[in-house]
């Protein structure tokens, strides 16, 4: 409890009726039915998840904060998030508590700041061979190309993590399955979450026992390549220095045990499934921009060029390119990919006077936080100069949080910065990208925030 908890006022409440009428439009996009609600209500309401499930709906920096980072033993992940792991498996995105801890203790060392560098190498090499057919494209059809930047982002998001993971690059027809499955997956399990009341329906269509055996396909497509590399240790080959490799031989050091063959799955294919996704719908969100505002994008290789001349960007070379991160920043903050987190209070709290129960369910939306009018001037433009060290930011802690925050920030956070940041400079190096279609590509906010419809841009090559 607060130690000292001003009077109570109550909280306003959407009603019951109106929470059910809106659960369609909810569950199609609940992006506008939210903002809708926070507009006429205030910053934290009280609603009903599709007419059935009361929660909490908070864009209040303050209380994202109470309950991710300052009190945040008492708000663990709600069953909405403890949900998706009969998809992903009981890895580090979907466990909890002392296991979660354990888990994350030991993965923690793969995404220390000397692997990043190593990998550095590996990243632009994907780059590389995801650019250089658009480029040979674009030369033989004099100098541009149509590219499907969501496509593009997600195949190499996943290259990249397929390597750095498994030290080896999935077949297309792996790449394009793995997606596949993702996406079919999160729809339904979202469906579910957002229209409780279709359950009974769902069960007894078979709905669930169809997205059952996807998840068992797309564990089993990850679930081969592990075998692979223990088939291969068996017969005496090195052992490359990759995310796989450090789960394998990671050791609990209460038994000095190794994670099971389970463990192992559980993990790997959460690395690989989450770790891309992030990655690649902010590299899409990001390309949209840039198309939008090709000053933006003159500046960034203004800045590359300064710095860098023709050469690529190494590691070392990321921090002497503010601007490009600042770029970065500011589409996380337009479209941050984990858009909305959940908690659930285990005992009784309150915050600022606002009692919160044993089993209140609390929604910290973060894309709300992002948007809000008194926290962002002109929060709707694109304007990466206001993460600028000249322009210093006066928003409270809490109000932009694009990987989370508290305990729980993802543990992939630098990882996927530098990989962006690396795939921003590298394209910028080699193309211009131009808008084909001023229609905005709606919002589809699944577990992540993608784009509902292609984003189809034209990459021009730069002329030597």
């Amino acid at each position: 409890m607060s130690a000292a908890s001003p009077a109570i006022t109550p909280l306003p409440r959407v009603p019951r009726l109106v929470s059910f009428r809106n659960s369609v439009a909810l569950a199609g996009n609940p992006i506008p039915v939210m903002n809708a609600y926070l507009d006429a209500y205030g910053d934290t309401v009280s609603l009903y998840l599709g007419g059935v499930r009361p929660m909490l709906l908070t864009r209040d920096p303050g209380l994202m904060q109470h309950i991710l980072q300052r009190n945040h033993r008492n708000y663990p992940k709600s069953e909405l998030s403890h949900g998706i792991a009969r998809y992903l498996g009981q890895g580090l995105l979907t466990s909890e508590g002392s296991y979660w801890l354990q888990q994350r203790r030991l993965i923690q060392p793969g995404f220390h700041r000397q692997r990043l560098a190593a990998l550095t190498d590996l990243m632009l090499g994907v780059i590389e061979e995801s650019l250089e057919p658009l480029a040979a494209q674009a030369a033989r059809q004099g100098g541009s190309v149509t590219v499907e930047v969501h496509e593009l982002m997600t195949a190499t998001a996943f290259r990249i993590m397929a390597r750095s993971v498994f030290s080896t690059s999935m077949s297309e027809a792996e790449l394009q399955r793995l997606a596949e499955l993702l996406t079919l997956n999160q729809a339904f399990y979202v469906r579910t979450v957002r229209q409780p009341y279709l359950r009974p329906w769902l069960q007894l269509s078979g709905q669930y026992r169809h997205h059952d055996r996807l998840a068992t396909e797309m564990r089993g497509l990850v679930r081969h390549y592990i075998q692979q590399r223990q088939q291969a240790q068996a017969a005496g080959a090195p052992a490359p220095n990759d995310l796989l490799q450090m789960l394998l031989d990671a050791r609990y050091e209460d038994t000095g045990e190794p994670m099971t063959e389970e463990q192992v799955l559980d993990e790997a294919a959460i690395l690989l499934v989450a770790g891309h996704e992030t990655s690649a719908n902010a590299l899409s969100w990001l390309w949209y921009l840039l198309a939008r505002h090709p000053a933006e994008a003159a500046r960034v290789r203004a800045e590359l060029q300064a710095v860098l001349g023709d050469r690529s960007p190494g590691f070392a070379d990321l921090p002497a390119l503010p601007y490009s991160m600042q770029v970065l920043q500011e589409t996380l903050r337009l479209y941050p990919p984990a858009w909305i987190m959940d908690r659930v209070a285990q005992h009784d709290d309150d915050y600022n006077g606002l009692p919160l129960p044993k089993g209140t369910l609390i929604s910290a939306y973060v894309y709300g936080a992002h948007h809000l009018p008194r926290l962002w001037e002109e929060p709707e433009a694109f304007r990466p100069a206001r993460f600028g060290k000249d322009n210093p930011r006066e928003q409270p802690a809490y109000a932009y949080l694009p990987f989370g925050g508290g305990p729980r920030q993802c543990i992939g956070n630098q990882f996927a910065l530098t990989e962006m940041q690396l795939v921003l400079l590298e394209t910028l190096r080699r193309f211009d990208v131009e808008l084909l279609d001023d229609a905005h590509p709606g919002l589809r906010p699944l577990i992540t925030l993608r784009p509902r419809n292609p984003i189809r841009l034209r990459f021009r090559l730069l002329r030597g």
